[in-house]
């Protein structure tokens, strides 16, 4: 009851679009009803005036049945309408609801989430949802109304033959989808699991293909994705046959009530209670009352999986954010130094520590690169001091403020990174830089990928600036890529700039003059720079060297080129000259 409480409470802010659909639910229905009643009661009417000589007004009823069917035709219209434009409205909410609450959690609290899984979450998640807004909400409602109303009409006629028809209804409309509900619960929530796995184990064998093939791990792949497939499909037969028994059952019942609904109403003809012309507009009455409940047994049947589909979208959204805003957040700084004093910190509690003690500074407008193997921590530092996660011992000091007391926006505001794994989106290179400054016009996006190398490469392809670069940067080389990348953190023109491994992919003469070029853009900012490369070090003040997750040594490429001999051989080892 937890979840469609939440579910009711998400949709709220779209309850007109659903009452809307509701009320024109009700009107198709009540003009189904009128239809088939007074279809009825006039062919019987008109039977027995024909048999008797009787004159009849067939006038009035003729002009109700077409007014019936019009609107009818016209409520059923309106009702796939109201109710789909509001279940569509709901589900495009939903999704940025939802990306609302993902966001704050990439990617402390995603780590061990894998992209096929989100991609599930988001998209086939909640499309389910659709069950519970179009199919079961609105329908609901009108079977509740739809069976009052059924016997409030009945009852004028006959109390018995009022019990006999909600009897009838109530077991269709209520106990046959709760049976629907309980056979396919179980069935439903693993159908979503397994469709879950299936499009993560898709997504993953699409992206890892040619780790996949380099390997020879194909055939295992296949066999994965056969067999989450083979048991999506027996869910979904599964499934189906609890609705088909369900619906079958549903018409039985109606059947049923109409056989015993005769029986209770034939006497009443003897008595001259009923005429025979009512007697058929009873009849056809009862049958056309079933309208109201015959969509319920496949919309319980179907909640199982719209339930589980709805705990999964919570259980992202009410994980706990990694990082808390202040109540009462540094506004400004006058000065952009760094400081990392005495900070410890381990990704997970109790585990091993990333960072143990430490500390060092860096000075306004001081370049500085932290040289490290993989795993001594340096990407654990950019991560920390861009406020993705929250360290557990010391102070991190942004101008002589304690981030802590910043809001998380406000210190990616003053700082652009360049990320070994920055993303470029499925559009033109144009509105890949604009991710960085929306407004950033023609002039200032070319002198950012000037200073980038990449303004004639850009200007040499067909369209410019305006051509595509492929989901994550495909159709660009991994050079290309970078550069792209690097300009976009040039265009945010932050005071503080954080490079990692950004000639990642170059080739040495273009490595050699992106590196030129951003020494001198950088002039005068705060920069980090983290790399592999000796020739890199030519451009910074001072180098940290980070062993471990503490430091080991800090100086001049000179200082440590005469008085550490782990320096000395690591820049032998990468035998490329440096100036001093």
């Amino acid at each position: 009851m937890k979840t469609l409480g939440r579910l009711l409470v998400l949709g709220k802010g779209y309850a007109w679009w659903m009452v809307f659909g509701l009320f024109a639910s009700l009107v198709t229905l009540v003009a189904n009803l009128g239809l088939m009643a007074v279809s009825g009661w006039f062919i019987a009417s008109m039977a027995i005036a024909g048999a008797t000589g009787a004159a009849i007004n067939y006038f009035t009823p003729a002009a109700l049945i077409r007014a019936f069917a019009m609107l009818r035709t016209g409520g059923r219209y309106v009702d796939r309408l109201a109710t789909h434009e509001a279940t569509f409205r709901i589900l495009g909410g939903l999704r940025l609801w939802f990306f609302d609450h993902l966001e704050p959690l990439a990617p402390a609290r995603l780590q061990l989430a894998r992209g096929g899984d989100l991609l599930s979450r988001i998209r086939a998640d909640i499309d389910s949802l659709e069950n519970f807004y179009a199919r079961l909400l609105v329908p609901t409602a009108v079977a509740i109304l739809g069976i009052a109303a059924t016997g409030l009409f009945l009852q004028f006629y006959d109390p018995v033959l009022a019990l006999v028809a909600v009897l009838g209804l109530l077991f269709a409309g209520f106990a046959v989808p709760y049976a629907s509900w309980r056979l396919g619960a179980r069935i439903g929530a693993r159908r979503v699991e397994y469709d879950a796995d299936l499009r993560t184990a898709i997504v993953d064998g699409i992206q890892g293909m040619g780790e996949i093939a380099a390997f020879g791990g194909e055939a295992q792949a296949r066999r994965r994705i056969a067999e989450l497939d083979a048991r999506s499909v027996n869910a979904q037969r599964y499934l189906s046959k609890v609705r088909g028994l369900s619906e079958a059952v549903s018409s039985l019942a109606a059947n049923i009530t109409l056989w015993v609904g005769l029986l209770v109403a034939i006497p009443l003809v003897r008595t001259a209670s009923l005429d025979g012309a009512e007697l058929a507009m009873i009849a056809l009455f009862l049958l056309a009352a079933f309208e109201s409940v015959f969509p319920l047994p496949q919309a319980f049947a179907l909640l199982g999986s719209t339930l589980t589909a709805a705990r999964r979208l919570f259980e992202i959204v009410d994980s706990p954010l990694p990082v808390l805003d202040p109540a009462n957040p540094t506004v400004h700084v006058s000065r952009y130094d760094l400081e990392f004093d005495d900070v410890g910190f381990s990704y997970a509690a109790g585990g091993n520590r990333a960072l143990k003690r430490l500390s060092f500074r860096v000075n306004e407008g001081e370049r500085i690169a932290i040289l490290g193997s993989s795993g001594s921590g340096k990407t654990t530092i950019v991560n920390l001091l861009l406020r993705f996660w929250e360290y557990q011992a010391g102070n991190i000091r942004l101008g002589g403020c304690e981030i802590r007391d910043f809001r998380a926006d406000d210190v990616r505001s003053r700082i652009a990174v360049v990320s070994q794994h920055s993303h470029l989106f499925n559009t033109t290179i144009r509105e890949n830089l604009r991710i960085a400054v929306p407004d950033a016009d023609q002039e200032t996006l070319e002198r950012a990928c000037r200073i980038a190398g990449i303004h004639e490469t850009i200007t040499a392809k067909p369209n410019g600036y305006d051509t595509l670069v492929g989901e994550g940067g495909i159709r660009l080389s991994g050079g290309e890529a970078r550069r792209l990348v690097v300009a976009r953190a040039i265009l945010r023109d932050t005071p503080v700039l954080v490079l990692d491994e950004p000639t990642e992919g170059l080739d040495s003469p273009t490595a050699a003059s992106l590196m030129s070029m951003l020494d001198k853009a950088t002039r005068g900012r705060t920069v980090l720079l983290i790399t592999h490369k000796a020739a890199d070090l030519a451009h910074v003040d001072r180098i940290v060297m980070l062993e471990a997750g503490t430091v080991t040594d800090t100086g001049t490429h000179q200082e440590l080129l005469h008085r550490n001999p782990a320096y000395a051989s690591l820049h032998d080892t990468l035998n490329t000259p440096v100036q001093a």
